[in-house]
């Protein structure tokens, strides 16, 4: 789970330098018998930053209290530190291995050409930026024996006075979102999987008009594409598309290709040659 990049493209310009939000819960939803509805659950606060330095606490729901909100739960790990520089600092628990932190962006695209009407270059906007990443490894056997669908989200406090939790983002599969804009966008963020169906025909309208499909057509691709669930099989190689995704596939491309109807299949911009052999996997930070 990436989230809060160092840099952001429209506007231009650094973000904030704190890596996490302490208000917010971060949550990484498992479902495991293909109902689109969290069977388990990992949640992750944050402490206030001191002297520059955060912890992190992880939890695990299962059942019912998977598909709820709140932030409570079996403690995994507890108040490890954040990452901030070069090296990264790895929690080992049992079968468990947990990092988050400050790592180099592992998304590669080419924004200056997507726009500029398309006209892509490789002109990488990712290949020099940060990103706070949360990674978690658990052992096949905590997800079951079957396939399962996997999908991430934040949540803020509903008022400033904290109490309930309300929605804020949400998303497995990567550029969803561009089929969306105004309160249909905001509904799609702060929506379940379960409930995708209700976005199918503004997909399909975007598809029409973007890739030039017949209705039928739109309708048919669409439906792939919701719900917005990361389908991963332990049993079998990760690949984008069709099996979870790695670090190191073009998901661009792949958008690039449905969006667009075939016309155009690629941005020039390829995976990022700083990825490590081993866990946490993402490379050092740029700027540590």
């Amino acid at each position: 789970m990436n989230v809060h990049p160092s840099a952001s493209a429209n506007p231009p310009g650094p973000t904030t330098a704190e890596p996490f939000a302490p208000e917010a819960l971060y949550e990484l939803k498992i479902d495991t018998d293909g109902d689109a509805v969290a069977d388990i659950a990992y949640r992750l606060r944050f402490s206030l930053p001191k002297g520059g330095a955060q912890t992190a606490t992880l939890r695990r729901v299962e059942g019912a209290e998977a598909a709820a909100t709140g932030d409570q739960g079996q403690i995994i790990v507890e108040g490890v530190p954040v990452s901030t520089g070069r090296e990264a600092r790895v929690t080992q628990a049992g079968d468990y291995r947990f990092f988050a932190g400050w790592r180099s962006d592992p998304f590669f695209f080419d924004v200056a050409g997507a726009l500029n009407n398309l006209q892509f270059t490789g002109d990488d906007f990712f290949a020099d930026k940060d990103v706070c990443s949360i990674v978690l490894e658990v052992p096949n056997s905590i997800l079951g024996p079957n396939a399962v669908g996997l999908w991430a989200r934040t949540l803020i406090p509903a008022t400033s006075a904290g109490g309930d939790w309300v929605q804020a983002d949400r998303g497995a599969r990567p550029s969803q979102t561009p089929f969306l804009a105004g309160e249909q966008n905001a509904a799609y963020l702060g929506g379940e999987p379960a409930d995708d169906a209700r976005f199918v025909a503004v997909f399909a309208h975007a598809l029409e008009h973007a890739g030039g499909y017949t209705p039928d057509e739109a309708t048919r691709v669409a439906e792939t594409l919701l719900p917005d669930l990361l389908r991963y099989d332990p049993t079998r190689p990760a690949s984008f598309p069709d099996n979870g995704r790695a670090l190191t596939d073009d998901v661009s491309d792949a958008f690039l290709a449905i969006l667009t109807n075939g016309k155009i299949t690629g941005d020039k911009a390829g995976p990022h040659r700083d990825l490590l052999a081993e866990f946490p996997y993402l490379g050092p930070p740029h700027n540590a």
